[in-house]
């Protein structure tokens, strides 16, 4: 993809690490204008290696291919509050700000996302400890998950300081010193493109609840964003080269008020070049076969506040002085997500 083509502002992250001060509010002011326009970035020269970001497809790939009874070795435990392990396809199902129960119900059994999914989080976080396979199962991924996190985690931490920069406020990246972040491998298996052409979504349409989110994807694309500014209209997001794409969640539009866009996106089919033909009895028999979009894989590091931050307007997000300008009631970082997790699972 060429940076004429996507919706998605690419900005070089390389002068807030490393430049002066006005090249830093720079930056600064291009993410601000990013997020308020359509909630989503790309970054370039963000600072976590490229030879990682490889090495951690490489290992999504080989998780995903051990057979399903090794894999739920790991198993991701009943409901939401504790979201690590792994999640076999039809397990979870993404909603959009949905929690009744009754709802919740249906939409599970009718629109189940077609994905499996592995989870882990921060070594520190004894509220949500990670669940692995046995080491012997696949010698190498606990360690190399373990030390992939904190590179996503700083530049976690370095995003919410250039988003400090913009509004002129404290740093922000103190708010989330204890790095309570969850890192998740995706794989969505192959499927008919017969039946995304008839509505059903790799993930289904919703926003993130978190603050932030990094994506890394592979070259199958899929990924598309909701028009901030046309109803219905949805727009493809076509995977960056060494970028990662970095988007607004619920948490962090409510922190200011409205300001950054949490925008809704989903999975769904991706251009003609991700597609494959099928024939029943394999190759060369002749006839016309089905269509079947391949195997997609993209590794997400979702990242929220420490659980008693409060949430409420940033400064210079509202008019001081008048109280009705904040357009959300304020909530704990942990009350809104702990709400937004259960909604996930059965």
């Amino acid at each position: 993809m060429t940076e004429t083509e996507t919706p998605v502002p690419i900005v070089d992250f390389r002068l807030f690490l490393n430049g002066d001060k006005a090249e830093k509010e720079t930056v600064a002011r291009q993410i601000d204008e990013a997020f308020r326009d359509v909630g989503f970035v790309y970054l370039k020269n963000h600072g976590v290696a490229q030879d990682m970001v490889e090495q951690c497809f490489e290992w999504s790939k080989t998780f995903f291919a051990l057979p399903l009874p090794t894999k739920l070795l790991a198993p991701h435990p009943p409901g939401g509050s504790h979201h690590r392990g792994y999640s076999s396809p039809g397990l979870e199902n993404v909603t959009q700000h949905t929690y009744d129960e009754a709802e919740l119900s249906t939409l599970r059994k009718t629109t189940p996302d077609f994905k499996e999914s592995f989870e882990s989080g921060n070594t520190t976080d004894a509220s949500q400890p990670n669940i692995w396979p046995p080491d012997t199962a696949l010698p190498g991924f606990r360690t190399f998950m373990e030390a992939f996190f904190p590179h996503c985690a700083t530049l976690i931490h370095h995003l919410l300081s250039a988003l400090s920069v913009a509004l002129g406020v404290p740093d922000l990246a103190p708010t989330h010193a204890q790095s309570l972040f969850q890192l998740r491998l995706l794989h969505y298996p192959p499927i008919a493109v017969e039946q995304l052409r008839e509505g059903r979504k790799r993930i289904n349409a919703h926003s993130d609840f978190g603050t932030l989110t990094l994506l890394w994807q592979d070259g199958v694309g899929g990924l598309e964003i909701q028009d901030p500014r046309e109803e219905g209209r949805w727009r493809e997001v076509r995977p960056l080269e060494g970028g990662v794409l970095v988007n607004v969640g619920d948490l962090l539009e409510r922190w200011s008020n409205g300001r950054w866009r949490s925008t809704v996106h989903r999975v769904g089919l991706p251009p003609a070049k991700g597609v494959r033909e099928e024939r029943e009895g394999g190759k060369g028999n002749g006839g016309e076969g089905e269509k079947v979009v391949g195997d997609r894989y993209s590794i997400p590091f979702f990242a929220t506040a420490d659980p008693e931050t409060v949430i409420e307007a940033l400064p210079g997000c509202w008019v001081e002085g008048r109280e009705e300008t904040k357009r959300f009631e304020k909530v704990t970082a942990e009350g809104y997500v702990r709400m937004r997790m259960a909604a996930l699972y059965e």
